[in-house]
């Protein structure tokens, strides 16, 4: 059992570590047994002492100097500074005492002594702990080792944990546990935070590449009274006041298109998605999605746009169009050449190398046969022979491919929403860009004739013809520039230029089974 008491802190100038909090010097860590929830009930103790000496653990607002990245740039010997952040270290030599502070910028010493602060603030110091918050203001001195330190004349304890943070050196183990403690996560996983840095910096770069090419930013609904613009489940609810239901939307395109029917020329949205479908390595039921139309442009342009959208990134936040994946010990397992140009391949062309150069000539039983007895692949009855060549493409194809690779003129069945190829009926101007096994962009030149749209659609909803939107089709009928589109996924592009092996790893928060207390 842990007793802790102020008598004994004065009386010792060794104190143990329970589990990386460091009391003291030398330190010294507490057996592996010992029980996590004797380490909350210390704090808790802590804590009614501070409300018994009259001090807010809670503290308010705390002036800064500014960022601790931004108190280095400053710092300046004999220079006095305000900082904040959380203990991350603390050295314990009895009379003085030398912390780490960290904020999401970086790290700084600050050294406390009792001739700066008085017995008195040293008698609260020996009641915080790792993880605390404090703000300080002192003097900027440099260490004999020329380590930038501020000497404390004065601190303010700004917040007091009541939980222990994982170990740094071991930081979470449980892989559930980082995603749903991500908070926890972000503070002992350097790797993982330099994901979701990366992440905000292809936001805020893909918004500027936009920009600086004349399109605008726009907002369209999430909730829609038509789940339209891709082949998905819908996540329904109700909205009480005018009494109808509503789904989140599964895509970002059909309002999109109705600004270029209303004279919009380069539009583009960065926003949330939803569909109510599995889970799994490459999904989940909420993420955010990259679409944008250019009026008068097809799918060649835009093709060319994704091709330099992604070259910039990667240049721009990776350093290299070189991207590599390496394992937990450093080895690269591979490495993605993005170097352009890109290549580009037709569907029936590329299914021909794999597939065989008979593909389209077989008969549907004859294709379905191979996909099952030479490709081992499920292919379930029910599927279409269209369905078929593409679960083919899909494994064979999709799957394998490493290098950027842009796979154009797919059979229409497969995107009701692009315009058909003028030399071939069956086949719609699109591209799927593929890089890394995974679909990271399709791109189309959109169908804007308001009569075959409404075919095409027909034609997908089947006996639900409930799910096409009117309205969609209404804006069409007004007449709606010839254009090119595109759609990326954040997620996946996040995922391909941080060597991210699941989707999860690139969502600060992804969607989890509640836990049960």
């Amino acid at each position: 059992m842990l007793v802790w008491s102020v008598e004994a802190s004065k009386s010792s100038n060794t104190f143990t570590i329970w589990r990386g909090e460091a009391r003291a010097a030398p330190y010294i860590r507490c057996p592996d047994m010992e029980d996590e929830n004797e380490l909350i009930a210390l704090r808790r103790k802590k804590l009614e002492m501070l409300h018994a000496k009259g001090i807010e653990p809670f503290g308010t607002g705390f002036d800064i100097s500014g960022s601790i990245a931004e108190v280095h740039e400053q710092f300046k010997e004999g220079e006095t500074l305000r900082v904040a952040g959380r203990i991350t270290a603390h050295r314990d030599m009895g009379k003085s005492h030398f912390l780490d502070l960290r904020d999401a910028t970086g790290r700084i010493q600050i050294y406390i002594h009792t001739k700066e602060v008085g017995p008195e603030l040293i008698e609260l110091f020996r009641l915080l702990d790792i993880g605390d918050f404090i703000g300080v203001e002192g003097t900027c001195f440099l260490t004999r080792s020329g380590e930038p330190t501020i000497k404390v004349h004065r601190f303010r304890l700004l917040a007091k944990t009541l939980r222990p943070l994982p170990e740094k050196w071991h930081g979470l183990q449980d892989i559930e546990a980082r995603y749903r403690q991500r908070y926890l996560d972000l503070l002992t996983n350097e790797r993982s935070r330099a994901v979701f840095e990366k992440r905000i910096a292809i936001v805020r770069e893909t918004r500027r590449f936009f920009e600086e090419r004349g399109f605008v930013e726009v907002e369209t609904p999430i909730l829609q009274t038509t789940a339209g613009g891709a082949a998905a489940e819908p996540f329904k609810t109700h909205h009480n006041a005018l009494g109808i239901d509503l789904y989140l939307r599964i895509a970002l395109e059909l309002y999109l298109k109705r600004l270029l029917v209303g004279g919009f020329n380069k539009v583009f949205e960065i926003n949330r998605n939803f569909r109510n479908e599995g889970i799994s390595r490459k999904h989940n039921p909420e993420f955010t999605m990259l679409e944008a139309y250019w009026a008068y442009a097809d799918f060649e342009k835009m093709a060319n746009l994704v091709e330099e959208l992604v070259c910039y990134l990667a240049e721009k936040i990776c350093g290299s169009l070189a991207i590599e994946y390496p394992e937990a010990d450093g080895k690269v397992v591979r490495t993605i050449n993005l170097k352009r140009p890109w290549r580009r391949v037709r569907y029936r062309d590329v299914m021909r190398e794999v597939a065989g150069k008979d593909w389209f000539d077989l008969s549907p039983e004859q294709r379905r046969e191979r996909a099952i007895r030479e490709f081992k692949l499920d292919i379930l009855p029910q599927l279409a022979d269209f369905e078929v060549t593409q679960h083919v493409f899909e494994k064979l194809i999709e799957e394998k491919t490493i290098d950027p690779l842009f796979v154009t003129h797919c059979p229409k069945e497969l995107v009701p929403l692009a315009k058909q190829n003028v030399e071939d009926s069956s086949l719609v101007d699109v591209f799927e860009l593929v890089i890394n096994g995974a679909e990271i962009a399709p791109g189309y030149s959109e169908l804007n004739d308001p009569v075959a749209q409404r075919q095409r659609l027909l034609e997908q909803a089947g006996e639900e013809r409930q799910n096409i939107d009117e309205e969609f089709l209404l804006a069409l009928e007004h007449g709606m520039p010839p254009a090119g589109g595109i759609g990326i996924g954040i997620d996946r592009l996040t995922m391909l230029l941080t060597g991210a092996e699941s989707i999860r790893d690139v969502i600060l928060f992804p969607l989890l089974r509640p836990r049960k207390l």
